[in-house]
């Protein structure tokens, strides 16, 4: 099996962040369903507002790749923008579909592999991304095709995994070192046991390489929650945010 076909099995069982401990027993794809995904997203990851900025875009064209359950592209839709959206399983199409109708929202959106995009080069003001790029089996074709469809002076926005992190620390010494393997590479580790099969983990100057067509980029490392839990306070003051999992992605074409 390729591996862009493994990672469209794994996500096809459940759209990211709406596993069974997230929703618990609520009916799948009703209004409460939907919103106790949006507020567990945005309680573990309570940055992803201040760097996307939905509403400082209003009135432009967007597209997501990877739309996941929804969440953030209903922001866009809210927001006032011409959306369209892309995903690799039919669940991420279907659960997006089904979060706009509940609130009278829309957007043009198609199941398909964003290695290849079907949309015409300079069609898109902005082009997001929030945590999707890294599980391709072929990054740099996705972003090459963003290059591609983005105007000039259009930008992505998006967050990619950090192969330096505390998180990916604790995966390597449960899986490499606890397991007898600390030959193992934290490489390894995340692309084995970090969500579906094949995930990939950069450092920043690899990701500005990977965007190296871009006029201009920007990539912050942020700490999350999951990575500070239970953590002593006096020991989150002196973690560098260097050290985070997630690295925020700015690039204008």
């Amino acid at each position: 099996m390729a591996l862009n076909d493994e990672v469209r099995t794994y996500w096809e069982q459940e759209a990211c962040g709406t596993q069974k401990k997230v929703v618990g027993g609520l009916e799948k794809f009703s209004r409460d369903w939907f919103e106790r995904v949006e507020s567990h997203r945005y309680q573990v990851e309570p940055f992803i507002h201040s760097i996307a900025q939905f509403t400082r875009h209003h009135g432009k064209k967007l597209l997501e790749v990877g739309v996941g359950a929804g969440t953030d592209h209903l922001q866009w839709a809210r927001a006032g923008l011409d959306c369209h959206g892309v995903d690799l399983t039919d669940e991420g199409i279907e659960a997006t579909r089904r979060r706009l109708e509940i609130y009278g929202l829309n957007s043009n959106l198609q199941r398909i592999n964003a290695e290849t995009l079907p949309f015409e080069n300079d069609s898109f003001d902005v082009v997001y991304s929030w945590g999707v790029i890294h599980h391709s089996e072929n990054p740099q074709k996705i972003i090459t095709e963003i290059h591609r469809v983005l105007r000039k002076k259009g930008v992505f926005i998006g967050m990619m995994y950090g192969r330096y992190s505390i998180a990916s620390l604790k995966m390597w010494v449960t899986y490499a070192l606890l397991k007898g393997k600390p030959w193992k590479s934290i490489a390894d580790v995340i692309w084995n046991h970090m969500e579906s099969i094949g995930t990939k983990a950069y450092t920043v100057p690899e990701l500005k390489n990977l965007f190296s067509t871009f006029n201009n980029f920007e990539g912050t490392p942020i700490t999350t929650p999951a990575e500070l839990h239970n953590m002593p306070k006096w020991i989150e003051r002196f973690i560098p945010s260097s050290w985070g999992f997630f690295i925020a992605i700015n690039a204008e074409k």
